[in-house]
């Protein structure tokens, strides 16, 4: 009688283990759930930072389209001066053959047969220091807070490139004015580095009435 006893009690001392284990086993199992969750709406919620920043870098290069701070591109938007094409060819000479310090973010459309401009540069500016590309608020002084929080860790970016367009009514005799709209790209950042997004519009500068 006292063998049987004896077997009983290691019996349920394994069963307690067992389910011992098993409890373990699912409170680890919840907590990592619980901190896949926690790093799934945090990457969530900096894919939304970076987004809304470069939504905001679009708004930034429209405002300067329509009324640029810097005479050189005023005239590049006016009339095209000085307008980079997808070769790097210049236009007209205000801004340089390369992306350089006066031909920042602002190109003729790439031809037919070449590479898209968007897709050549470094549209974050890492790789060519931001030459190729404008950071929010450098020619309409709109100012951006950065770095903390749940702020991007830096200012988003943006491209633009100038393209012909053709709206309904428009004349297509030879020696019309051509009509002109402009490609943005921009890119905006999260709160952590890696966390990019690219957004992109065009956008038509409203006609000068007479």
């Amino acid at each position: 009688m006292v063998e049987i006893m004896r077997g009983q009690r290691g019996a349920a001392l394994v069963v307690s283990l067992v389910l011992l284990i098993m409890v373990l086993l699912l409170g680890v199992s919840a907590a990592q759930l619980c901190l896949q969750g926690e790093k799934a709406a945090r990457a969530e919620r900096d894919r939304e930072v970076a987004l809304l920043t470069a939504e905001d870098a679009l708004a930034d290069a429209e405002r300067e389209i329509r009324n640029s701070s810097d005479p050189s591109r005023r005239a590049a938007f006016e009339d095209g001066a000085g307008l980079v094409d997808g070769e790097g060819a210049e236009a007209g000479g205000a801004f340089g053959a390369t992306c350089g310090a006066g031909g920042v973010g602002l190109r003729l459309r790439a031809a037919v047969g070449e590479k898209v401009v968007w897709q050549v540069v470094d549209l974050s500016g890492a790789e060519d220091g931001g030459a190729c590309t404008v950071t929010h608020g450098a020619y309409t002084a709109a100012v951006m807070p950065t770095g903390e929080g749940f702020l991007p860790f830096k200012k988003p970016r943006y491209l633009i490139e100038r393209m012909e367009c053709h709206q309904p009514g428009d004349d297509a005799s030879a020696g019309a004015k051509p009509h002109y709209c402009y490609r943005v790209t921009a890119i905006g950042f999260g709160a952590r580095p890696g966390t990019e997004v690219v957004v992109q519009s065009v956008f038509s500068k409203p006609e000068e009435k007479p």
